[in-house]
């Protein structure tokens, strides 16, 4: 196992678990190619602090890279609210380029976003 993930998970459940600390583990696992437990870590951060737009955003591409396509999008869409709320334009910006090619692909033609 990677041991940057070990050091991770050893401190979840300890008074350093955080949605930082599971954003960043879900950054090791993508990293690692395993992203069904790197989206698990991003819905847990968000579920932790559901203003991190950036947790957002790795959430919709790890359901994307395990191949939920509506789960990316929703979670794409829920995060350009976040970010836009926080004036995170940036965040904003990328992840309504990755909706709109989402609903592309899922062949949706109304723009929510």
């Amino acid at each position: 196992m990677n041991p940057r993930i070990e050091s991770l998970e050893k401190m979840l459940g300890g008074p350093r678990d955080s949605a930082l600390l599971r954003f960043s583990l879900g950054n090791e696992y993508l990293k690692d190619g395993d992203s069904a437990k790197a989206a698990n870590c991003f819905q847990n951060a968000v579920d932790r602090d559901n203003q991190y737009s950036a947790a957002w955003k790795a959430l919709g591409k790890a359901l994307l890279d395990s191949g939920d396509h509506t789960g990316a999008l929703a979670a794409y869409e829920r995060g350009i609210t976040v970010a836009e709320a926080k004036g995170d334009i940036q965040a904003a910006k990328e992840m309504k380029v990755f909706a709109r090619r989402l609903r592309s692909a899922l062949g949706e033609t109304t723009e929510k976003t």
